[in-house]
């Protein structure tokens, strides 16, 4: 698709992920142009329409995916919500990008794969996690074979959510599920690593920090790989302020192993640990924190995978990750779920 991609952006406003968008403009290599935007709250997305000089607005989503002017559709809306708008834009003949979790319910997950399918439209998922620069370095050493043979891998993502709830209350109305709101993060990332999860053991709980917020906000899944692996993940978002990274990965293997950490206020790091280099010590890399290109804080990695929905774009390529990808990362969700449940392991939906 050489020549603009013209944008239409669902759920911007100046304060939410969505706004990340506006900053394509600034990226010389980038060909976007957002040409229509949809909010709930009209007054307040009138005005910011007018700021980034766009042409159309409306609080009516499906104004937006039907436009001639658009080629794009960027999902930025609450979780609950992807699946109607990503399934309404692929309808009306649109290439989607849609952020994290890709929707929250696996009957969703199915529609969305098969439509995608059927239409040859291309769908990316916006999981920033795999877009920051230690996570696609650790996948270089990954790809490289420097860890020999990965015996095991664990990620999390943890957050208190309580300063979150106050700019962006749908979370606590809704209300969010965390599992797929914040859980897809850290098993997607060990998805792209390991591959396929054949299994869940999930334990959950509800922390109370919040006690209006109903449904349990911390989690603890041991996975079982499809190659007979096996890793784990933690998703912490009703504790108090956790001094830790925010996000990270560890893979362990047969020649080395590493961490790979991020925090968006501070940057990140990755520290390998490589038999070959016959060092006890760990290398130690340090990446600077890129929240100065987005108040919201993950502007470079949007940049990043944007990027690379052009490339998909121009060169009728498959995005990673995929609505497939997505479809599986939900799965994961919905197995731990039923794990919390019954008590007991369950399998993993890999197939739709």
């Amino acid at each position: 698709m050489p020549g603009t991609i013209r944008l239409g952006v669902i759920g911007i406003n100046p304060r939410n992920m969505g706004s990340t968008m506006t900053l394509l403009r600034d990226v010389p290599d980038l060909r976007y142009e957002i040409r229509a935007v949809c909010a709930r709250r009209g007054d307040v997305l009138e005005n910011f329409a007018r700021e980034i000089q766009c042409p159309f607005w409306t609080t009516d989503y499906r104004q937006l995916v039907t436009r001639k002017d658009v080629d794009a559709v960027a999902v930025y809306s609450p979780d609950h919500l992807h699946a109607e708008m990503c399934l309404a834009a692929l309808d009306a003949g649109k290439h989607v990008i849609c952020t994290k979790p890709m929707c929250t319910r696996i009957q969703d997950a199915e529609a969305i794969v098969r439509k995608v399918q059927g239409t040859g439209l291309k769908f990316l998922v916006g999981q920033t996690m795999r877009f920051d620069l230690e996570f696609t370095a650790a996948k270089r050493f990954v790809g490289d074979g420097d860890l020999g043979e990965i015996i095991a891998a664990e990620a999390h993502y943890v957050h208190d959510i309580r300063p979150v709830f106050k700019f962006t209350p749908w979370r606590l109305h809704a209300p969010q599920d965390f599992m797929f709101g914040g859980v897809v993060h850290p098993a997607d990332i060990v998805r792209c690593f390991m591959g396929e999860v054949a299994e869940v053991h999930a334990y959950g709980l509800k922390g109370n920090l919040t006690p209006e917020y109903p449904l349990m906000d911390n989690f603890f899944l041991n996975l079982k790989f499809a190659s007979g692996k096996m890793g784990r993940v933690m998703g912490l978002y009703g504790t108090c302020h956790i001094p830790m990274p925010m996000m990270q990965v560890g893979l362990y293997g047969t020649k080395g192993s590493l961490v790979a950490d991020f925090t968006d206020n501070k940057g990140g790091t990755l520290k390998v640990h490589l038999e070959k280099t016959g060092v006890e010590e760990p290398m130690v890399i340090r990446y600077p924190a890129e929240v100065d290109r987005s108040a919201y804080g993950h502007g470079a990695t949007v940049i990043r995978y944007m990027r690379h929905f052009q490339e998909c774009l121009d060169s009728d390529l498959d995005p990673s990750p995929s609505a497939l990808d997505g479809a599986r990362s939900v799965a994961i969700g919905d197995a731990a779920w039923q794990s919390i449940q019954s008590g007991q392991p369950v399998k993993v939906r890999t197939e739709f």
